[in-house]
């Protein structure tokens, strides 16, 4: 299984590109931000955001797409930005013919980390440690896309093994 974890922001979008091999090793193909600068109009931010991870998806071919779910926001412009970018990571998604599947901040860190209160620090080193990567993923939203892909890969597993017993 080769899936897509997005990490979605207005300013740094995280993309990580992890698979699945028959061992049940876990490989990273990439992984990185699309930086957007600041003062740009959020229309021009949102087009390379949709160009970007168009590409991504063309070159690296995921099965599927993992993304981050909506989480409360105390500031409402922050938060209506963040779904303007989520709107467009499950748009590229949908435009390849790619499922997306949302885990909450809280599900992503207890399969990675195995605490859902992890911080940014602990689940770069899981990542780290996870893919067997010389150096942290950098900026810290690679690594967060990556744990996102990973979070994805164990939930589609277990949820593979429980269909398997229960027949």
């Amino acid at each position: 299984m080769r899936v897509l974890g997005i990490d979605c922001g207005s300013e740094y979008t995280g993309f990580g590109v992890v698979e699945e091999m028959a061992d049940r090793k876990l490989v990273c193909h990439t992984n990185g931000a699309i930086k957007l600068k600041s003062g740009t109009p959020m229309a021009v931010k949102l087009q390379k955001i949709f160009a970007d991870l168009t590409a991504i998806i063309a070159k690296h071919q995921p099965e599927i797409v993992a993304i981050e779910d909506v989480f409360y926001a105390v500031n409402v412009k922050t938060a209506l930005k963040l779904g303007q970018v989520r709107g467009v990571a499950m748009l590229a998604a949908a435009s390849a013919g790619l499922q997306v599947a949302e885990y909450s901040p809280l599900s992503i860190k207890s399969a990675v980390v195995g605490y859902g209160r992890a911080d940014k620090h602990q689940v770069q080193q899981m990542v780290t440690m996870l893919l067997n990567l010389a150096a942290p993923p950098e900026p810290t939203d690679a690594s967060d896309a990556l744990a996102i892909a990973i979070c994805h890969i164990h939930t589609a597993t277990t949820n593979t093994r429980y269909q398997a017993a229960a027949k």
